[in-house]
């Protein structure tokens, strides 16, 4: 078991570095110059050449790769272009936003999405059965905006409950910034939970046709006692690897929300970099967004093995 913990965590460095290149060599393959989309057209070319070797354009690609990745991994992320602040300073508390908008989402979307899928298995062909197959498979098919632009319409413009942007600041108390998010949060938890719970449902009827299932039906255990007990120690591998696929969606997908709502997170932060051509913002964030997309899917690799009774107690 440790040699398969050890080769997924070797495999998610491996990854990450992977994606990393990639991040680098699709920014510089950009039509244009960087140098030029700053400056303007106004730009004389000493102007140019002075500017293009202060960005370090003048030396190979794989140098100033290999400075990026390893300032990095260290928390430098160098400094902006736009207005040559440090760009770690800037992303950190845009970053929080996210997360804490992530989070709430989460803590509402997980538990509900997990009892649901349980439920919908429990009563599988039944009425509740097909309402959550209904309700997730049209959530599903809605894009996130359209559900986003539906709830300001309905909660912020008519009823008023809600305010339609979500602009939060450091020192704002909790309740308020609840408050405040709490469309964006409601808006993410419909996107996710709709997977998590077809995947929770479809995981635990896996495995009600197994032979140990039949035997503790025929046993007489209650059909909610065996998918408690039986069923769902089996079904929990498949069900942590789509909770930790939708977890980093809250953080990687957050970005349509993000601007739709102004969140100040670094959803709207890379938005901005992309539209201001800001070259060291947007590798900064993809990476970020990169990190976490693997270190999630790292985790839920390592916690599927952890919870597979065969591995555990191997034969």
């Amino acid at each position: 078991m440790l040699r398969i913990i050890a080769t997924r965590v070797v495999l998610g460095i491996l990854t990450l570095l992977a994606v990393s290149i990639l991040i680098f060599a699709a920014t510089e393959i950009l039509p244009g110059d960087v140098a030029s989309a700053v400056l303007g057209q106004g730009a004389t070319p000493e102007t140019l050449r002075v500017f293009r070797k202060e960005l370090g354009l003048d030396r190979p690609a794989h140098v100033r790769y290999a400075e990026w990745f390893t300032g990095a991994i260290q928390g430098n992320f160098g400094k902006a272009l736009t207005n040559k602040r440090d760009i770690l300073t800037s992303i950190t508390p845009r970053l929080k936003n996210t997360l804490f908008l992530a989070g709430y989402a989460a803590l509402i979307a997980v538990p509900l999405s997990v009892a649901l899928g349980i439920l919908a298995a429990i009563n599988e062909g039944k009425l509740a059965d097909r309402l959550a197959n209904i309700i997730s498979l049209a959530t599903i098919s809605v894009p996130e905006f359209f559900i986003a632009y539906l709830l300001i319409l309905f909660f912020a413009v008519k009823l008023r409950y809600f305010p339609s942007l979500s602009t939060v600041f450091a020192d704002m108390p909790l309740s308020k910034k609840l408050h405040v998010t709490a469309l964006p949060a409601v808006t993410l938890t419909m996107l996710v939970a709709a997977h998590m719970l077809r995947m929770t449902r479809s995981s635990v009827l896996s495995i009600m046709s197994q032979p140990y299932i039949e035997m503790a039906f025929l046993k007489g255990l209650s059909r909610t006692r065996v998918v408690l007990t039986h069923a769902l120690p089996n079904a929990a591998a498949p069900i942590i690897t789509v909770i930790a696929l939708n977890l980093a969606y809250l953080i990687v997908g957050v970005v349509v929300i993000e601007v739709v709502f102004v969140y100040p997170g670094i959803g709207q932060f890379m938005v901005d970099g992309v539209s201001k051509r800001d070259l060291p913002v947007v590798q900064a964030c993809g990476l970020i967004f990169a990190g976490a997309f693997i270190t999630l899917n790292t985790v839920a690799d390592v916690l599927s093995i952890l919870v597979n009774p065969r591995l555990r107690h191997p034969v």
